[in-house]
């Protein structure tokens, strides 16, 4: 049992002890960090929850200690793709306007050898990838999370090209976690 959320805490010598003195009595189980701005940082943070302590009350707990949390345990997306790449922000992409041009998409296809190739394929390469996360969990099926540089004028066509492919696939690029931890 783990409850996982996105914390803003400062940015500063001792946050990190003073935020784990707040969860003194609840292991954590999993803390994803990377510097990116001066004054305040985006942590991912698992902490174990036991019967008596629920999700809503560790989160009312670190918010009455003025830390921002969101509670991301029932996000898919956080859960399986944002947890590993924490940290990982988009710089001004080459041959683009900017990280805007930028979209997020999470895929589902089902998973045998070739399965991988055959989605890169599938995509083919009118558009840049600017991110791109798999996790074979051994499963009947393969997740991935990929960006890529579109601009605003050809989403219409991407989607298009999408629902040809015939796999399950979320549109992420409004996901408050991917606006947290990678744009």
């Amino acid at each position: 049992r783990e409850a996982i959320f996105a914390v803003t805490i400062p940015e500063e010598p001792g946050s990190f002890r003073r935020f784990c003195s707040v969860l003194v009595k609840r292991a954590i189980t999993e803390f994803n960090y990377r510097y990116a701005r001066s004054d305040e940082a985006q942590v991912f943070v698992g902490v174990q929850t036991r019967t008596d302590d629920s999700k809503a009350n560790i989160q009312k707990l670190l918010m009455d200690q003025g830390y921002q949390a969101l509670d991301l345990s029932n996000n898919e997306m956080a859960k399986l793709h944002i947890r590993h790449m924490v940290g990982g922000r988009g710089a001004t992409l080459a041959g683009a306007a900017g990280p805007s041009d930028e979209v997020l998409y999470r895929f589902e296809f089902p998973e045998r050898p070739g399965a991988l190739m055959a989605f890169l394929q599938s995509v083919g390469q009118h558009w840049n990838i600017s991110l791109f996360h798999y996790r074979n969990h051994g499963a009947a099926f393969g997740r991935i999370l990929v960006g890529l540089e579109v601009p605003l004028a050809e989403r219409e066509k991407l989607n298009e090209h999408f629902t040809t492919l015939g796999y399950r696939y979320w549109d992420e690029s409004h996901n408050p976690a991917y606006n947290l931890f990678l744009k």
